[in-house]
This record gives structure tokens, sequence and C-alpha cells, in this order.
């Protein structure tokens, strides 16, 4: 069975899920157990969400959620995946990440994306427009970030941001595309997926690795592929826990809403339009399910595709038992090593 090198790193990015009938409070409280686990498990960086006036997500407010975590957590690496940039004065996220980092220092990350709202009316409320999301701004959006805590930023002159400057907060850039062109001139490293359509994502990571320059944030070009992962007892039991994630985004392709999950008994007795179906079916191909064995061979087969430095894995599905036990199983299947209060592998950004 081919795997993982050894220590080879492995992340886990939350969205804090809401489930029917629950409360978004639950869903939160969720995701700082979750943290408690992947800590414990050996996972290498447990990251969470962005979003604004969706019914099945909680996390909108990712600096406050990581400050919830990194205060429940003692080892693994903290932050956000992402923080989107255009909703954001740059001067704010970079003071909100220096609290941060002055809280738990050596354990924060700073995970930039610059995705907008999720609808027009959601963008309106939030001062924002689709253009917001454009590659040169976000561009100028980052250099203006970064150059807070470097103190270098001539966008305010005069203006230092506190208690921000001086400090090093590792930056990622969430990205394809231009994204990941606009990560490489920068010289940062790069999160990109999704494992679903690995040909293209290969493209883009050798794309990102020629036009990577070298800057005072990362010398060497650094690629974290994402993508969604369940672990169970048979790839049966898997893929159908992929149901409700599947199910939500066939409902929000179709009603404009993403809804909170379903228990998949309740899916698979629906009577789904040809369109809904087609989104479901869709929904549930491409990812990486199945037994622990056939996971940790499928991740070791994208990483020696891609050449990814590090590896950050997201799961959602309703039950929360199953959904703990499949970080469990990977946990195991890739030989992740537990914490005892001890620090992740070398030689990765921010160790």
């Amino acid at each position: 069975m081919s795997t993982l090198p050894p220590g080879f790193p492995v992340s886990v990015l939350d969205r804090s899920r809401t489930r029917e009938g629950e409360s978004p409070a639950r869903a939160l409280r969720d995701t700082v157990r979750l943290a408690r686990e992947a800590e414990a498990l050996g996972y290498h960086r447990f990251w969470v969400s962005e979003h604004h006036g969706v019914p099945g997500v909680a996390g909108a407010a990712p600096t406050v959620l990581a400050a919830a975590v990194a205060a429940a957590t003692s080892a693994v690496r903290v932050g956000t995946g992402g923080v989107m940039l255009p909703n954001h004065r740059p001067m704010v996220v970079a003071e909100q990440f220096g609290v941060l980092e002055s809280l738990f220092p050596g354990r924060i990350d700073m995970g930039l994306g610059r995705s907008v709202g999720f609808t027009d009316g959601v963008r309106r409320a939030l001062g924002q427009d689709k253009e917001a999301a454009g590659a040169e701004a976000f561009a100028a959006g980052i250099e203006e970030l970064l150059g807070w805590f470097t103190g270098t930023q001539t966008a305010h002159p005069g203006v230092r941001a506190r208690p921000a400057e001086g400090l090093r907060v590792p930056p990622f850039v969430l990205a394809t595309g231009e994204g990941a062109r606009i990560a490489a001139e920068a010289g940062l490293p790069l999160v990109i997926g999704d494992l679903r359509r690995r040909a293209r994502l290969s493209a883009a990571v050798d794309a990102y690795r020629a036009a990577f320059r070298p800057s005072a944030w990362a010398a060497e070009p650094y690629v974290v592929v994402a993508g969604t992962v369940v672990v169970a007892g048979s790839e049966a039991a898997a893929r159908r826990l992929l149901a409700p994630e599947a199910w939500a985004m066939a409902y929000s392709r179709t009603r404009g809403e993403f809804p909170p999950l379903a228990p998949p008994e309740r899916i698979e007795a629906l009577e789904m339009t040809d369109r809904q179906r087609g989104f479901y079916e869709d929904g549930l191909t491409g990812h990486l399910y199945g037994t622990g064995e056939q996971v940790a061979e499928g991740l070791a087969r994208a990483v020696a595709e891609t050449g990814a430095d590090e590896v950050l894995v997201t799961t959602s599905t309703y039950d929360r038992e199953a959904l703990v036990a499949s970080y469990r199983g990977l946990a195991r299947a890739v030989g992740l090593v537990p914490r005892g209060g001890g620090e992740g592998p070398e030689g990765h950004p921010g160790n």
C-alpha cells in the first residue's frame, strides 16, 4: 500500500456546518470540540472558514472563531481558510491577526481568499460587488496587508497597525487560476483545490512553481492541496456520508440557498428534479472516500502527482460521530503521530 511519507503534514479545514433543526451555536461549539480532537490525533493545522448569510454555515467570523479554537488547544496550528480579503480593510485584518498572534504566539496562520458574498443581497450587505474579487484588487490588498506587518505599507503614510507591526504571521493564498499567479508573484504559499479535478490542479501547481518569486515570507514555493476526504468502514458507507453535503450543494445550485445538512435517509427518500439529481450525483463523485487504506493510497497518489507539500482535508456530514470517526480513521491510515502537547513537523511554513 502506498501512503504519505513519514511526518508529512495533514491538516483540517472545518466550515462549522449546521444540521437541520439545530442552532448555529451548536455548530460553532462542535468546531471547537473537533479542533481538540484534531490536535490530539496529530493533525498539523486546524483552519476555519468565512461565509456570510448562509443558513448551512455558522462560520461567519473566522478570526473570532480562530481565537476560540486557539484558546481551547495548545499545540495544533490555528488559522483561517480563509479570511475573504475583499470583505475587509487590510489594516483591520492585520490588526485581528496581530491580536491572535500576540495571544497565541507561533501558532497562528493567515489564510486569505478573494471570494465575495454568496448572493447579490449578501454582497450588497457587505458593501461589495463581484468586481471586488478581481485579481488585481486582490493582489493590491495582499500587498497592503503584508505591509502593515512589516511597516512598509505606503497607502496610508504615518499610520501603523498595532499590534501587527513587527509580528510574523505566516500568510497563505487560497486560490486557483489568477489567484495562484498572484501567490507566485508575491512569493507566498498556495492552498489550492480540488482533488476532483487532478489534471487541472497539477497544471495550476506547475504554473505556480514556475512563476514563484522568493520573498521575505517564503524562500521556496509551498503547495497545500485541499479536498474533501471521508473515511468509513467501507467504500459504500463512506459514499453515503457524502450525501448531506452533496444534497446541500444541489439545493443551492437550484434554489439559490445553501441549507443545513440533512440526514442521508431523508435525502435518499427525496423526489429530486432531473437537474437536482445531476448536481447531486456530481457532488458524490471525484472525492477521496472509502476505507482508510483506500483513502491513504488516494492521498499518496495526489501528492505524487502534484508534488504537494501538505494536504488540507475537509469532511462534512450530518452524523457528528461518523465525522469524528472519519478523521480518526484518516489519522491512523496516514500514520499521524498522536500529540501529547508536542510540536508539528519541522521545516514547514509556520513552524
